[in-house]
């Protein structure tokens, strides 16, 4: 059985121009390649054509030329991979749009890719999805062991006991919701038995050194203290930052500093967790700061810690679709409603006790009770 991600059944495939980003490894080609493959067969091949931007050939040939040809030979739906390697990729995708009519062009970039202010044009035309790594949900579907649908948040928070049960009824989750943690938010771990760590390594440089000096004009010396403050934050995780010592460690200013560390989080490096007053975009400083995913963590960090791990997989999983706040008392407030503390099996709410809508999230646990919440439960929510 061929397993597809969580959003492949979310794209509308038939609008004329969509967007597909997200962290590098997360599957965003291979979601390309799944839809030609079943969409498009015997003839009907002669209509596509797949491109990735990263390809040698484009140094030396020209897009536009390109698509000129094969729009005149009869091509109807183009699929651009990499699209961020083009320097110039907004006004491409405006012009091709507007220049040949009856041309789907689907597209895949970094997470890091933006449109700006002026770019209101563009994003008319323009469906953009975003793509995470796998959920603990799809990575049980991916291992053959469990097929369910995704839950929504008030069927955990409401249902979390039957759903656990049925779910622990038939696999044993604990086992494998540790695995998750350990390889489990990037699909390629399958292809890469030895060496996974250094591949996730060696998509964080490519990140660093190819993606971000794409789409942003930064110098070598930015590339190399933004490498440097990546790697200092996972080795103190999580961390009520002192900003200014940091900035001073890396001989920057606030001002530089702030745009490194969200850059770090778009390219899917760093989850930046601010309060309820402010988004993140306007903080002088976020409260607190985590690494992207807890697979990413295992990989960076020297000291891997179980609660920081556990907050990390917390927030990863709910920032997909929900506001996650940094609270005054508590964890986690969620949709500026729900008030979460996330802990071990022994976790009590003396920390959120008298809160209303106040719930724990607690790990090795497969089934709570009332409040009660297993933490694996939480990665059922894409």
């Amino acid at each position: 059985m061929v397993f597809f991600r969580y959003l492949y059944e979310e794209i509308d495939w038939n609008d004329t121009l969509i967007g597909l980003k997200g962290p590098k490894g997360c599957g965003k080609t291979t979601l390309l390649l799944q839809h030609i493959k079943k969409t498009f067969r015997g003839n009907c091949l002669d209509k596509v054509l797949y491109i990735s931007l990263d390809n040698l050939w484009f140094a030396t040939h020209d897009l536009v030329e390109l698509v000129e040809y094969v729009y005149t030979h009869g091509v109807t739906h183009l699929f651009i991979d990499e699209i961020h390697y083009y320097k110039q990729w907004k006004a491409l995708l405006k012009n091709l749009h507007d220049d040949y009519p009856g041309l789907h062009v689907v597209y895949t970039g970094s997470s890091m890719l933006q449109l700006g202010s002026g770019e209101a044009d563009l994003s008319r035309r323009l469906t953009m999805y975003e793509m995470r790594g796998l959920s603990f949900r799809e990575f049980l579907e991916y291992e053959h062991l469990l097929t369910v649908p995704a839950l929504s948040l008030d069927d955990v928070l409401q249902n979390h006991v039957d759903s656990a049960m049925s779910i622990c009824g038939q696999l044993k989750v604990l086992e494998h919701f540790k695995k998750y943690l350990e390889v489990g938010y990037y699909p390629f771990y399958k292809q890469v038995h030895h060496g996974y760590y250094q591949r996730i390594e060696n998509i964080v440089n490519q990140i660093l050194e190819v993606d971000y000096p794409n789409i942003e004009e930064v110098t070598v010396s930015t590339i190399r203290k933004t490498r440097k403050l990546l790697m200092i934050i996972a080795e103190r995780v999580p961390q009520t930052p002192k900003m200014s010592e940091l900035y001073k460690e890396l001989e920057t200013d606030r001002n530089q500093g702030l745009k490194m560390l969200k850059a770090l989080q778009r390219g899917g490096l760093l989850q930046l967790l601010g309060g309820t007053t402010k988004s993140v975009d306007d903080l002088s400083r976020p409260d607190k700061i985590y690494l992207g995913n807890p697979t990413l963590m295992n990989a960076l960090t020297p000291r891997v810690d179980t609660g920081t791990i556990r907050e990390t997989f917390f927030m990863n999983q709910l920032s997909q679709a929900h506001e996650v706040c940094y609270p005054t008392a508590g964890d986690f407030l969620i949709d500026r409603k729900h008030l979460f503390e996330v802990g071990g099996k022994g976790k009590n709410f003396d920390q959120i006790r008298d809160i209303p809508d106040s719930y724990l999230a607690v790990d090795n646990t497969e089934i709570g009770r009332k409040s009660r919440i297993p933490l694996w439960l939480f990665g059922f929510l894409y």
